[in-house]
């Protein structure tokens, strides 16, 4: 019962599709002018207490790295991967 209460879904979480979160993860990063030129991968993770998936950054200019971190940490919190995706 503690197992499966510890990987339960977050019902304050928003399922969303792959594409769903490549496109919020985009536009979140589009609005900050240091992370407009960040590129990023969405992955499918194994589900964890907090979520089932995570962003890679790349080609990150150094003063972006913390703020396109927290972008990407609040929609993490805000959003899980939907299981049918």
């Amino acid at each position: 019962m503690v197992f499966e209460a510890h990987f339960a879904k977050d019902p304050a979480k928003t399922p969303a599709s792959l594409d769903d979160l490549r496109t919020r993860v985009f536009y979140a990063l589009q609005r900050h002018p240091l992370c407009r030129q960040v590129e990023f991968d969405i992955v499918s993770t194994p589900r964890t207490r907090r979520t089932n998936w995570t962003v890679s950054l790349h080609s990150v200019q150094p003063g972006a790295l913390w703020t396109a971190h927290e972008i990407v940490a609040d929609i993490q919190e805000a959003y899980e991967l939907d299981a049918a995706a």
